[in-house]
């Protein structure tokens, strides 16, 4: 897959990349005014929103192809190359006849492997980099199917953006970060272009720089931050775009850091290494000792006629766990997840023990 980073020059020896604008183009004056302030902030890329892809009918769905020709006088008056968002083979055309430089593919259209296909041929014979968010629902399979469907239409320069996926209950995020998706897809594409999108994951502004520089860490190699010249009276996600001079000032405190920096010694981590090593397989032997006794409970259950789940027993267990948990500096959060999955294996092992 021709996905290096060697094959961006917009990114060169520099890193993050930063992506900037708008959620939405809404008139041709605020578009001018948020590409002018950012053009001095170390903005690689202009962004906006020409359709916009909404939850509900009735809320602002985008400019539409009008705006494009606003995009074109960014370019000329800034140098700033143009990336906008298609959903559709009707969107893709009229993007490349006006001129425009990068595609991104949402979210809502990532998760239709139909859609991804129809985009995927309208782009057979296209020399233009395709940036393709994750699905909105944490399914990695879908994101690699999206990129692999865009890859074999002949486009050489892919990216992929994290934004974070839907979540039900209420939470400090609008997009549940989901960090580990983006582990997994490493996994099978290492050499992808990665670009976080602190704004959707956010769904706040105040949360913007932390959510970025998390994703620093991580080794992303860019970011797309939305960015508004007036965000309170944005006609869409007002909540979570900076300005120009906020995002300068995101950017100036951002640390890039080295995975192995040149002249650190590296010797007391590699010891602390050897710790975290010595505990995994303690705790992989723990859980194994637990699987067995599990295979015990499976066979009293089954000799007395009792049901697998026992509700009120595994709710007191959760209880104690993460009261224990937090006293230990833990949060209720992981000590769930981490027993979660550990229940679920165990059903899973007490149903293949009775089935048999």
């Amino acid at each position: 897959m021709l996905t290096k980073l060697e094959a961006w020059p917009t990114l060169k020896e520099k890193k993050p990349m930063i992506i900037a604008g708008p959620c939405s183009a809404e008139t041709e004056e605020q578009v001018i005014q948020t590409a002018h302030g950012l053009k001095d902030k170390g903005v690689d890329i202009f962004r906006a929103g020409i359709w916009k892809p909404r939850t509900r009918p009735g809320s602002f769905e985008g400019i539409g192809s009008v705006g494009l020709p606003w995009l074109k006088r960014v370019k000329q008056e800034t140098g700033l190359p143009i990336a906008i968002e298609v959903a559709n083979v009707k969107h893709v055309y009229e993007a490349l006849r006006a001129g425009i430089d990068i595609l991104w593919i949402g979210a809502r259209t990532t998760v239709n492997p139909f859609a991804i296909q129809e985009i995927a041929d309208a782009l057979q014979g296209v020399d233009i980099p395709v940036l393709i968010k994750n699905p909105i629902n944490p399914d990695v399979a879908l994101w690699l199917g999206a990129i692999e469907r865009i890859e074999k239409s002949g486009i050489s320069r892919i990216g992929a953006i994290h934004r974070g996926v839907s979540q039900a209950g209420k939470s400090v995020y609008r997009n549940n970060p989901e960090w580990q998706m983006v582990i997994d897809l490493k996994k099978y594409v290492p050499d992808i272009l990665l670009i976080n999108d602190p704004s959707h994951i956010s769904g706040n502004r105040e949360l913007v720089a932390k959510i970025s520089q998390q994703a620093l860490e991580l080794k992303f190699d860019g970011l797309m931050i939305e960015t508004h010249i007036d965000p309170d009276n944005a006609w869409s996600d007002a909540a979570q775009q900076v300005t120009p001079d906020q995002l300068g000032m995101i950017l100036n405190r951002l640390i890039v850091k080295s995975e192995q920096p040149e002249g650190v010694e590296l010797k007391n981590i590699e010891e602390l290494r050897k710790s975290i090593g010595y505990i995994d397989d303690q705790l992989i032997d723990l859980l194994g000792y637990r699987m067995k006794i599990v295979e015990d409970i499976a066979q009293f259950k089954q000799r007395n006629n009792m049901t697998i789940l026992q509700e009120n027993r595994w709710n007191e267990l959760v209880s104690s766990h993460i009261e224990n948990g937090m006293n230990k500096g833990l949060s209720s959060d992981f000590i769930t997840k981490v027993f979660n999955s550990v229940h679920q294996e165990s059903i899973e092992r007490q149903n293949s023990l009775i089935n048999k």
